[in-house]
């Protein structure tokens, strides 16, 4: 059988945080592609040095060509220019999309029967447009969204509360950005909904905080975050090499589920080893599906900006 392998595209924070944590979690052997020679060499080198450390034996490759990649199990999409101060995921729109289809023809060459995780942003646009370019079926190009989202809907939830990580389990829907739709009605501490620990308007507040959270890092950090897409990206690629079946949101290919037609966004899936196994519909208030409509619209005008 061998050992999995899991390709990380984009050797910057959060690829590079993603494949470290992949490696400890022992998922498979990891290959990082960068275009700048050396980093993912260097980086591969410095993460395998750590192996004896934190008691991992994957095999770490890095490497500025594809040819490493091939026959990957999962390869993770993080390529792309990064958001700066002040301007919005959607400002990265057409250089990024450049990035992606040259990234996406490649993965395709190496590793035809692959499973695609993405991470560049605009999210759900860049996600859809690798689905084009690769034309894999839709349940084998997955987007990491609500993973995150909900990561910092749980922090903060925590925060408030002061209970623990574990018990928090939290739903958020929609594109990954301002338009995110937190669902305080799935969202729960030990099984109890937060509607019955939190006040409607401190659960706003934390919605909104929830809805920013990227941009409250890029404020203090002046760069996008990683360590928690990172986090999550491992938990996606964890979820495929070992076939878990974890029912999270993430960005997937609607075909009339919640009212949405060929368009990516985050919606609660079963994520297993063929990829996007199940979409699942959950019973939405009208207003929270008009949520839900309204950041379908967002992302409906980029795919139409890049030629869709």
């Amino acid at each position: 059988m061998g050992r999995k392998k899991i390709s990380v595209i984009g050797a910057g924070n959060v690829g590079a945080t993603a494949a470290f944590l992949i490696a400890q979690k022992q998922l498979g052997d990891v290959v990082m592609v960068d275009i700048v020679d050396g980093v993912p060499q260097g980086k591969a080198l410095d993460m395998a040095q750590a192996g004896p450390v934190e008691m991992f034996d994957a095999k770490l490759t890095g490497s500025i060509g594809y040819e490493e990649t091939a026959d990957s199990d999962v390869v993770i999409i993080t390529s792309g220019s990064p958001r700066k101060p002040g301007m919005t995921r959607e400002d990265l729109l057409n250089t990024n999309a450049q990035i992606v289809a040259s990234v996406a023809e490649n993965v395709v060459k190496h590793s035809p029967n692959t499973v695609i995780v993405m991470l560049t942003n605009p999210l759900d646009i860049m996600t859809y447009h690798a689905w084009k370019v690769s034309g894999f079926p839709a349940e084998r190009v997955v987007g990491q969204a609500g993973i995150l989202d909900s990561a910092r809907f749980r922090t903060f939830i925590s925060m408030e509360l002061d209970v623990s990580v574990e018990d928090i389990t939290a739903m958020v829907m929609g594109g990954h950005g301002d338009t995110m739709v937190p669902l305080p009605r799935y969202t729960t501490v030990g099984g109890i909904p937060i509607t019955q620990l939190i006040s409607t308007q401190r659960i706003d507040e934390i919605s909104d905080r929830t809805r920013n959270g990227g941009g409250e890092i890029v404020e203090l950090l002046k760069v996008s975050g990683y360590y928690a897409a990172g986090a999550s990206l491992a938990q996606m690629a964890e979820a495929i090499v070992l076939d878990k079946k974890r029912l999270i949101p993430c960005s997937a290919h609607l075909t009339g589920q919640y009212g949405i037609d060929n368009l990516y966004i985050g919606v609660p899936i079963i994520l297993g080893a063929d990829g996007i196994e199940k979409i699942v519909e959950i019973d939405l208030s009208s207003e929270e599906l008009d949520s839900l409509h309204r950041s379908a619209a967002t992302y409906r005008e980029g795919i139409g900006v890049i030629g869709y």
